[in-house]
């Protein structure tokens, strides 16, 4: 008997969470995988896509997917961390600056008129900075 153990939005998240059980001797699949890929609209009405595995697998397959390997990706890719101009820290991500502004903009005029740019937000101090 099939256990659904994660459910999906899309169905290439649901592959990707797939590929690292089989990788681990775990066997999985994806189910309503079709019918996702051809009424996405309805994905979250119908529960997305499963990810299932046998019942004796349950526990393994969890903990298989709780484990967190970004340290391990990071140290095998390297990264360059952007650094914050403000406060001189690297702990930053990506964020779209004027995005909302921009959806208003095109509420009320029916026209895309504010430009969005890309940006930084350092975690440590909070500011907002644009990316050169």
């Amino acid at each position: 008997m099939l256990i659904t153990i994660a459910r999906y939005s899309l169905p290439y998240e649901a592959h990707i969470a797939r590929s690292r059980l089989d990788a681990e001797g775990i066997p999985a699949f994806v189910a309503d995988e079709h019918t996702i890929n051809m009424q996405w609209l309805l994905s979250d009405a119908l529960g997305g896509v499963r990810l299932q595995v046998p019942q004796a697998h349950v526990d393994k397959a969890l903990a298989v997917l709780a484990e967190d390997r970004e340290q391990d990706l990071l140290e095998e890719q390297g990264v360059d961390a952007v650094v914050c101009p403000h406060c001189g820290s690297e702990d930053t991500e990506y964020q779209q600056i004027g995005r909302r502004w921009a959806f208003l903009v095109f509420i009320g005029l029916d026209f895309p008129l504010f430009p969005v740019r890309d940006g930084i937000r350092c975690r440590q101090c909070g500011q907002v900075s644009v990316m050169k």
